[in-house]
């Protein structure tokens, strides 16, 4: 079972479309013993860090989802707030990742938004899918490049793409949008 933790907020209904066209069973909870017993975990999110953080907080997510065993994946905020701090909101974050996300420079147009080109796979979860695709982003903060990038996304300036950290993968890009390397890669977290 797939477990899609609720939050009242998030890309959760994109999330669950897109595992029902892979034939995937999932639910949408925040009951913790679902979570804790699902044999994935997906933390979809779409929003503004310091109040999705009180959201998370008020339900005791924030201190159940560092604490996951099995494969967890975290998609664009979600993937934000599995960070150490959050320029939005001056948010503090879970601390998965000891990462900074940080707002894009204002020399260009923002939010990030539309296809552009991953590269430099760092993680099995990319099995299968070319170097230099193209998956779908939505954003205005990024995730600073670490040892746990595992691809790179460049606009304005370089930005990690995705990360991984033991059990724990994200991505700042939108797979459940991004067409049939999106579902691949979905594919991919999934058979681990």
């Amino acid at each position: 079972m797939i477990a899609i933790i609720k939050y009242n907020g998030g890309n959760v209904s994109s999330v669950q479309n897109s595992l029902n066209r892979l034939k995937i069973e999932s639910v949408v909870t925040d009951d913790f013993d679902l979570i804790r017993k699902a044999d994935k975990v997906i933390f979809p999110g779409v929003g503004e860090a310091s109040s999705t953080m009180k959201l998370l907080r008020e339900k005791g997510l924030d201190q159940l989802i560092p604490t996951l065993k099995q494969p967890v994946l975290g998609i664009c905020l979600g993937m934000q707030l599995m960070c150490k701090n959050n320029e939005e909101g001056n948010t503090v974050g879970m601390g998965i990742f000891d990462i900074n996300v940080k707002k894009f420079p204002a020399k260009n147009i923002v939010p990030h938004m539309g296809w552009n080109t991953i590269s430099d796979f760092k993680s099995e979860i990319f099995a299968g899918i070319e170097e230099n695709s193209d998956m779908y982003f939505v954003h205005s903060f990024y995730c600073e490049l670490s040892e746990n990038t595992t691809s790179v996304c460049d606009y304005i300036l370089p930005f990690s793409a995705s990360l991984q950290k033991d059990n724990f993968h994200a991505m700042q890009f939108h797979p459940e949008k991004s067409g049939d390397v999106g579902s691949r890669l979905l594919e991919n977290f999934l058979k681990q």
